[in-house]
């Protein structure tokens, strides 16, 4: 109620005197003038600038209105073609200030806890919600209306206290302002309103608007009243209704509040309606948070739409609750009025979406939430009550049928019911901490109120309800107690507060006494407390602990006496401690009777301890206890429920949890326990029957996908807990539980079919496992990133897994083993925050969509074959937006609409045609927040969104704006939402998992099954085209034509039985033989794909093959042939699980052909190390001990190393990754073999000459690549092995290099060699076999005798991976099981096997009595064999005991490579981690040779000194090298984490032995290492995402630090505080940070560092700081447009910007603007002051410190030096994938590039090449440089 001299109303301006300016101030432009309208002096604001122009009531922000009144009215009018804004600071009850603000240059509704932002829309046909929009021309007077009391009680829960200041701001015209309690009516005068004896408060005359005689006033002016008083309850019914705008993300739904100017004729709504998007024909309830909306057009026919929250039925059990809003609304018609309100469209005109609600909760599973401590028993102890997050549940534990309470926003944190379960309160966690009471049995909240408290943690009903009690803390942390009168609740009374009181003792326990409502105890750390409330005052007293002080009490319980005769009993409390006391107290006498400890055994003799003092032993750590007449119940953290008897002499029952036990209750019998666990466990022990029963199991964490399986009824979850869990639908049991140690389940997909689930890992793996046994099947690692998606095809043929790096798998699922079919790399978009829901498949099997590989398309494939059909860029849908959309979510409609459905970020979901791309139509949502997950139903009636903490359901059918209802109910994300296989019921999973009945049953009129009417009508294209365009108002105006993406790179599989034959012909395979080195760059003959023909004759010599186990030498070309070359689709071949296999690893760069090579001597960078070792080929090292030979490979390079002296060579030739070597038997020849370019259609092998150390040979026969490579002893053959992808094996002449035979394999091998002691006689090994093959010579014809032999059974269904030949006549072969296999090649038998080692065998290794086996496991033994050949002679008896393993090594990765001497002492051994050890048989020792990272390289930084360098890469590696030598020094490692980042401390940072170097993680973390105490001094959080990029400040006292979001923090690592954070990047990731030293003046600033900051979004920010006087200024803001296109597919290029050593005032940049150049900057200028023109776009850029040199790399696998005073430009190769990296050293002597993790080092020479690229010369005039053939910007 306002205050007298405020009644009834107050004109504001005539009391505050604004027009003398004294208790009002004004600014800018404001002045009086005269309104015609109004006849009478107004004030107009305007001006450019809102915050610039207003008026302000009162002068000062520290003085206040007082405005007490309800109403406030604002009589103003907008300024056409302007916007205005209008500020109110409302003080609440308890003096908090809110803003809240209304202006229509908002786009969208706004909330925090101390300000509310609501748009004001003018409603006209062309404006957009998400837009601002200027006032109209036509403008009108408006009276706004504002109810402060509703508004700050619906948005805020908060209670209106007063006005306290009104800022209004241009640009409008303001009468004036007036307060009241009373609701006026401005269209009705009083002189009207006693005429008529109107039922309304007419305007006062002073407040009203004249108005023509004869005329209406909705003719000239309008009204809007928000919030509208019909939509909203009144007072009563918000204290009764639980306060249902508190029930969930419903109140983040954005209506319109539109003014209507025409008078309503139903009473019922006298003023503005709340219209909103869509139709709906039934009013409901207010819309929540509201934009405030003007409506241009005139209103003749309302329909008024709303929102709607349906509680729970009053008593019934099986009557579910649902939360949820309708959302529904109006078309406005064109009229000749552009400035009034228009008629609506006929409300008969709509579709019912029927029933309303359409969806009802069923089940929740789930517990617990805030903590797993609350779970009650009903009084009859038929019920269970707990909370599940913001849900509370009733659980019978008969039945197991549940009901709910809904209202809760968060998490429940406490619970309390009383005696007579009249009465339920509970508390949520978000403070300040709302409390509720709930009507027990009619499950409807009672009243909802603040407590004082901050955090409620514990609450306490008496027996009679009367009384509640609450524990927590303030904003302080200090400890509250409150106690509120309740027994006023349920006659229409509210609560009271009547006693609150502070205290310093902690309190972890606090209960109302069963026999006194005025006694309370309370126990807590060290102190137990009785509690007496008399008079309102709440007073406490302390019992006397003595030596228990120091107990940690968790728990307490008032004992219960069965009759008089135990008077003791009575007054006892009993209360726990961690340490397992269990005390006894007399809370009448305030003293400890007895105090024990309950220990886990008996360790005393005396079996009744009266006392033991507290370091008697170690007890049982008691967390809760509870007591019934007989006995007491302890829950411990040990897992144990203990039934004791009250003289606690001996357990009478105990049992175990998974977890501690939270929480202990007696059943009100005492003949039940309810018992919950940490673990999520909720049950009960029956002490007659001694079982155990659980009634609710739950997730540790949200929820993050789910699959249903049809046949059995269940559902499968994965969650953040690493747990995937088997739930049944019918019970909400959970079946099995799956909990992997090392790593988290993402994904999971139920197969159709078969009883089996797929679960894809954080580790990239992919495993099936049994439900019949609980079994893994099979598992995959093909992903290098965690699986985000699973999906498989409804027909279970195929099943398809994405990962974070951005690759696609398919898999053949109609096989047992489920083998890999293909594999897509960088089709899918890499998100920092993955979403399941961004891969789908059809209905009906055949096509596959995802978001990839940008966030912003939308690719559509086949599903068998990956051959794209389609791809759609959903960032150009809406025209007329300004910002770029991107895809959220997909999935498919029905297979006969023939729809794709696309959520996009801008809150909408568009309806594509699955073939085309062309949008069908939108629906926009009802949420702020884009639809994480979508699902339709089979017949296409209903479509599921998950928006937030909410679901949202669309009535699909409904073409034009679909009515659609919200629910909620979870307290955090939804994650997924999904109909059951029955399509009866919906799953919501988030922070639990929800089922949802679907109370709607199929529509009759349908006749096709699955097919919604609005599909059977079939309107055309033409129709639909129209209904997307214009009946639905979207401001789209034509449909995008998918854009013609370039081919995917595919690694591609066979299909099961695709397995070639032995024998093919010349024709089949054109070989390009032996080739000079003048025709190196001849044309390759491109493949001919054959097919024999089809008849009997044709199929023979393939089956014969195949059952002859001999091979069919190919014909002569001369001689005819039967087959048929025609071109047909080549089968996927599949490639073997086995790691000793070669898989070229995936590049997305391509090659350029355009190189301009410097000339001979002139070239001014000479290659002087590689640093690394390529850990992903195969046999790719060779070393001879005789000669002391030494090679390996690095990408495409061949690096020959002398091991004493270090020096190295470099053999460059090979255009791809190279894949094994081989060297022969003199060390004279090195064979290394490549794989197949995009430009080539065969692999490379070179001959090389070792002693001359070039190229002689170039052979070209191979499709795919080379598995492996033998040289035969007698050095007349070379063999080469190609891949899976080529199944072909081929012999070489030694002496000419010419092809002599090929053969076709049947499977893939893994390995072949040459016999030591028969030149003609090699054996290769693939899976479940060896094959034999004799060289046979008959003339000029040379064929092979095969001869196949399959692994004995007792080894089992083993894959063969490695072999080797030992003495005459022996040969080892190593299996994927660990097993070695010996045969006797005379008898072609395996006569034994022992296992060698626990996984994979890849590399064996014999040389006479000894062998070496190396394996994935990362192991490497020395076994003695020497008795092998005497185990020969007793063939299959033949023991492996007299085997023994002489010593082992445990390496640092997979063992791919290795050679030994002649006496098997010492060799060279490589791994997987890119490192080659020596290795010491004698010393048992390892030794690193050569080192390098095993993944991608990040950063280059060197010292000030250059005596050492830093590198960083995605294994979380920080390595430091000696610049002289390149060998390792120091490594930190970090687990689990990338290191993005790195910098090297500046020369100015203290003395040498000082410096340090700061690397960024991806985990948003910084570290600084120490060099000199090789250890971490440091680790800060300054960012949540991964950081980017970081730098030190000139002085290296500060650290600059960018992430992946746009923000550059700035901290100290003195302090180690994070002092400023810089958001002017937000939204684009940093791509380089770097700062350099300023003179104090220059640029015309102040400061001492001036630095930058390069973003993705092709903005550079400059800034001057001077960081001791915390001093940062930003100098410079530039923006360049993005590329208009990319040649090649993937990320763009980044944005790279640093300063120019030579001129620091020149900012050189690459990647920013729209074309491959280079671009100078003069911040002198402030202009661009030259470009130069690049081949392609930069990867990177690195300036010469000294020399004017530039370095820029490319993804074309190449790097320019341009040089700036001589204007040459040189490209040097080397590289075999993009060049991402580019450092100069601080002398500019050296210059490092990185591809990859390959570290190339270039020594700069003083060679000057003549000039060649015209437009390159730079040269320096006065102070900047020049370009000669460009021109100024």
């Amino acid at each position: 109620m306002a205050q007298a001299w405020q009644h009834p109303f107050l004109n504001v301006f005539r009391h505050f005197r604004v027009d003398e300016w004294k208790r009002a101030s004004k600014e800018g432009d404001v002045t009086v003038v005269k309104d015609k309208a109004l006849k009478s002096s107004v004030y107009r604001i305007r001006g450019s600038v809102s915050a610039s122009n207003y008026i302000q009531l009162p002068r000062t922000s520290t003085q206040s209105l007082g405005l007490t009144g309800r109403y406030l009215y604002v009589l103003f009018r907008p300024l056409p073609t302007k916007h205005f804004v209008i500020h109110l600071d409302v003080s609440t009850e308890d003096g908090q200030v809110i803003r809240v603000s209304f202006s229509n240059l908002f786009k969208e509704f706004k909330s925090s806890a101390t300000w509310l932002q609501f748009p004001f829309v003018f409603d006209d046909r062309t404006s957009r919600k998400d837009v601002a929009v200027a006032a109209p021309s036509g403008a009108r007077w408006t009276c706004l209306q504002l109810d402060l009391r509703d508004i700050l009680l619906v948005f805020l829960s908060r209670r209106f206290g007063h006005l306290k200041s009104v800022r209004l701001c241009a640009s409008l015209l303001v009468r004036n302002l007036y307060t009241s309690d009373l609701c006026f009516d401005p269209a009705v005068t009083v002189t009207e309103a006693r005429q008529a004896k109107l039922p309304v408060t007419p305007v006062p005359r002073e407040m009203a608007f004249p108005v023509p005689k004869g005329e209406s006033w909705h003719d000239h002016y309008i009204h809007i009243r928000f919030p509208s008083d019909r939509l909203m309850p009144s007072s009563e019914q918000v204290q009764k209704s639980c306060f249902l705008q508190e029930a969930g993300p419903v109140s983040q739904c954005l209506p319109h509040p539109v003014a209507f100017s025409k008078p309503l004729q139903d009473s019922e709504l006298p003023v503005a309606q709340i219209p909103s998007p869509t139709v709906s024909c039934k009013a409901s309830a207010p819309r929540l948070l509201p934009e405030v909306r003007l409506s241009c057009k005139h209103t003749e026919v309302s329909s008024v739409g709303g929102s709607s929250i349906h509680g729970q039925h009053p008593s019934a059990w099986k009557e579910a609750n649902s939360v949820r809003t309708v959302v529904s609304g109006s078309h406005v018609l064109a009229h000749k009025s552009a400035a009034a309100p228009m008629a609506l469209e006929d409300a008969g005109s709509c579709k019912l979406f029927l029933p309303d609600p359409v969806l009802r909760l069923k089940g929740v599973i789930g517990f617990g939430g805030h903590n797993t401590k609350w779970a009650l028993w009903t009084k009859d102890g038929a019920a269970v009550v707990y909370p599940c997050h913001a849900v509370i549940v009733v659980l019978r534990v008969d039945s197991g049928e549940q009901r709910f309470f809904l209202g809760h926003t968060d998490k429940v944190s406490a619970l309390a019911l009383d005696g007579k379960n009249a009465l339920l309160a509970s508390a949520q966690v978000q403070p300040p901490s709302m409390v509720r009471l709930w009507d027990f049995q009619a499950g409807e909240c009672l009243s909802l109120f603040r407590s004082p408290l901050h955090t409620v943690c514990s609450l306490s009903f008496s027996s009679s309800g009367s009384l509640l009690c609450g524990v927590g803390k303030d904003r302080h942390g200090r400890t509250v107690v409150v106690a509120w009168g309740t027994d006023l609740v349920g006659h229409g009374g509210e609560v009271v507060v009547l006693a609150k009181v502070h205290t310093d003792f902690d309190i972890q326990t606090f209960q109302i006494a069963f026999f006194d409502e005025t006694r309370m105890a309370s126990c807590g750390r060290g102190s137990v407390r009785l509690w007496r409330l008399r008079g309102g005052v709440l007073r406490s007293c302390a019992v006397d602990l003595g030596e228990l002080c120091l107990l940690d009490l968790t728990d307490l319980a008032f004992a219960q006496a069965l009759d008089n005769h135990q008077a003791s009993l009575a007054r006892t409390l009993y209360v726990c401690s961690r340490s397992g006391h269990i005390l006894e107290i007399d809370h009448q006498r305030l003293v400890v009777r007895h105090t024990r400890c309950l220990l886990p055994t008996k360790t005393s003799d005396n079996p009744h301890p009266e006392k033991q003092t507290v370091n008697s032993g170690s007890g049982i750590a008691i967390s809760s206890l509870s007591v019934s007449p007989a006995t007491c119940a302890v829950g411990s953290e040990d897992g144990y429920l203990r039934l004791w008897p009250l003289d606690f002499s001996s357990v009478l029952l105990e049992t175990e949890h998974d977890g501690p036990v939270s929480s202990v209750c007696f059943s009100p019998d005492g003949l039940h326990v309810l018992s919950t666990s940490s673990s999520g466990h909720l049950g009960f022990l029956d002490i007659p029957s001694r079982e155990y029963t659980m009634l609710a199991r739950s997730h540790l964490a949200p929820v993050l996908a789910l699959s249903t399986e049809q046949s059995r009824g269940q559902l499968a979850t994965v969650s953040l807990d690493h747990t995937v869990r088997i739930w049944d639908l019918t019970t909400l049991r959970q079946l099995y539980d799956f909990a992997p140690s090392d790593e988290a389940p993402c994904a999971v997909a139920f197969h159709p079919m078969l009883p089996t689930f797929f679960c894809g890992f954080s580790s990239g793996s992919l495993r099936s496992f049994s439900l019949e046994n609980s079994g893994v099947l099979v598992e995959h690692t093909r992903h290098r990133g965690a699986i985000t998606s699973l999906v498989i095809t409804p027909d279970g043929n195929f099943l398809f897994s994405t990962c974070s790096q951005g690759s696609l798998v398919q898999y053949n699922c109609t096989v047992p083993q489920c083998c890999v079919l293909r594999v897509a790399a960088n089709v899918i978009y890499q998100n920092d925050h993955p979403n399941p829901n961004t891969l789908a498949v059809s209905g009906d099997s055949r096509r596959l969509a995802f978001v990839g590989p940008s966030k912003c398309t939308v690719t559509v494939m086949e599903s068998a074959s990956l051959d794209e059909l389609l791809r759609v860029d959903v960032s150009t849908l809406d025209l007329a937006s300004h910002h770029l959309d991107w895809a959220v979510a997909v999935c498919f409609g029905p297979v006969a609409s023939g729809h794709l459905l696309v959520s996009i970020s801008s809150n909408k979901v568009v309806v594509m045609d699955a073939v085309s791309g062309r949008t069908v139509r939108e629906l926009p949502s009802v949420r702020p927040g884009a639809c994480s997950s979508l699902a339709l139903s089979e017949d296409a009636r209903f479509l599921l969104g998950a928006t937030g903490r909410a679901i949202a359901v669309w009535d699909y059918p409904t073409q034009v704006d679909p009515s659609c209802q919200v629910y909620i109910g979870h307290s955090e994300p939804v994650q997924a939402v999904a109909f059951t296989p029955n399509q009866q019921q919906v799953l919501s999973v988030g922070d639990a998992i929800f089922l949802w009945d679907v109370l709607a049953t199929p529509e009759s009129d349908q006749s096709e099954p699955g097919v919604s009417p609005a599909y059977k009508a079939d309107p055309g294209v033409g129709h639909l085209e129209n209904e997307a365009s214009g009946t639905s108002g979207l401001p789209r105006k034509q449909v995008p034509v998918p854009s013609q993406a370039p081919l995917l790179s595919i690694q591609a599989r066979p299909h099961e039985g695709s397995a070639g034959t032995f024998s093919t012909s010349d024709e089949e395979r054109a070989c390009e033989e032996s080739h000079a080195l003048e025709g190196l760059h001849q044309a390759p003959t491109p493949p001919v794909l054959v097919e024999r023909k089809a008849s009997g004759a044709g199929d023979g010599p393939r089956e014969a093959a195949r059952g002859s186990s001999s091979l069919v030498p190919p014909p002569h070309p001369s001689q005819p042939s039967d087959w048929n070359t025609r071109r047909v689709r080549a089968p996927h071949p599949t490639r073997p699980d086995s790691y000793k296999h070669f898989t070229a690893r995936y590049k997305a760069s391509a090659r350029d052909k355009s190189v301009s090579f410097p000339q001979a001597g002139r070239e001014q960078l000479r290659l002087k190390a590689v640093v690394g070792y390529n850990g992903n080929g195969r046999a790719n090292m060779v070393w001879s001990p005789d000669t002391g030979f030494f090679a390996y490979t690095c990408g495409r390079l061949i690096v020959v190393e002398d091991l004493h002296s270090g020096s190295q060579q470099h053999w460059l030739g090979h255009p791809e990754e190279i894949s094994t070597l081989a060297l022969s038997p003199d060390d004279q020849v090195l064979a290394s073999a490549s794989c197949c370019t995009s430009a080539a259609v065969r692999c490379q092998i070179r001959i090389w000459d070792v002693p001359r150390g070039f190229c002689q040979h170039l052979l070209s026969y191979h499709d795919t690549a080379v598995q492996s490579m033998a040289f035969s002893p007698d050095e007349e053959f070379l063999v080469t092995l190609g891949d899976y992808g080529d199944l072909t094996l081929a012999l070489w002449s030694r002496a000419t290099y010419k092809l002599l035979s090929s053969t076709r394999l049947l499977e893939p091998m893994h390995d072949v060699v040459f016999s030591y002691w028969d030149a003609n006689e090699l054996a290769c090994v693939g899976t479940g076999a060896v094959t034999f093959l004799l060289v046979q010579q008959c003339g000029m014809d040379i064929s092979f005798q095969v001869h196949r032999e399959p692994v004995p059974e007792e080894v089992g269904a083993a894959e063969l991976t490695s072999l080797c030949y030992g003495d005459a006549p022996l040969l080892y072969s190593g299996c994927s099981s660990g097993q070695v296999c010996v045969w006797d090649t005379g008898t072609g038998r395996c006569f034994m096997a022992w296992e060698a080692d626990d996984g994979e065998i890849g590399v064996l290794f014999s040389s006479g009595p000894r062998l070496v086996s190396g394996s994935n496991t990362r192991r490497l033994r020395l076994w003695a064999v020497g008795a092998v050949p005497e185990l020969r002679r007793k063939g299959s008896g033949a023991r492996s005991s007299s085997v023994f393993m002489e010593r082992e090594l445990t390496l640092d990765g997979a063992v791919v490579s290795a050679s030994f001497d002649s006496g098997m002492d010492m060799g060279v051994v490589g791994t997987t981690a890119g490192t080659l050890w020596y290795v010491s048989w004698t010393e048992g020792t390892s030794t690193r040779l050569i080192s390098g990272h095993r993944s991608k390289v990040n950063e280059v930084a060197f010292s000030p000194s250059e005596s050492h360098c830093a590198t960083c890469g995605d294994d979380g590696s920080v390595r430091v090298w000696s610049l002289a030598s390149m060998e390792l020094v120091i490594q930190f490692q970090v687990l689990n984490q990338s290191c993005l980042c790195l910098a090297w401390s500046p020369p100015s940072y203290g003395r040498p032995e000082q410096q340090q170097v700061v690397a960024g993680y991806s985990d948003g973390t910084l570290r600084v290492f120490s060099i000199s105490r090789t250890a971490m001094e440091l680790k800060m959080h300054p960012h949540r995402t991964a950081l980017t990029a970081i730098a030190f400040s000139t002085d290296g006292q500060t650290i600059l630090s960018g992430d992946k979001n746009g923000l550059v923090a700035v901290s100290r690592p003195c302090t180690g505080m994070t002092f400023r954070v810089l958001c002017d990047h937000r939204g684009a990731p940093i791509s380089s940070i770097q700062s350099t030293s300023k003179e104090y003046g220059d640029l015309g600033v102040e400061g001492v560092d001036l630095w930058l900051a390069a973003s993705g979004d092709q903005r550079v920010s400059i800034w001057v700081s001077d960081w001791p006087r915390d001093h940062c200024e930003l100098l410079e803001w530039l923006s360049f447009p993005a590329p208009a296109t990319l040649e090649a597919p993937g990320f763009p290029p980044p944005s790279l910007a640093a300063f120019c050593p030579w001129d620091k005032a020149l900012l050189v940049c690459v990647g920013l603007g729209a074309h491959e150049e280079v671009i100078l900057y003069s911040l002198r200028q402030k202009q661009v002051v030259q470009k130069t023109s690049l081949p392609f776009f930069a990867m990177s850029l690195s300036l010469s410190p000294r020399s004017h040199l530039m370095a820029v790399g490319f993804a074309e696998c190449m790097f320019r030096l341009l040089d700036c005073v001589s204007g040459t430009a040189q490209d040097f190769l080397g590289h075999d994938d993009s060049v991402h990296l580019c450092r100069f050293t601080p002398s500019a002597q050296l210059l490092f590039t990185v591809a990859h993790n390959e570290i190339l080092v270039w020594e700069v020479t003083d060679s000057r090449a003549p000039a060649g690229y015209p437009g390159c010369g730079w040269r320096a005039e006065s102070g900047c440089l020049g370009l000669s053939s460009t021109k100024l910007f």
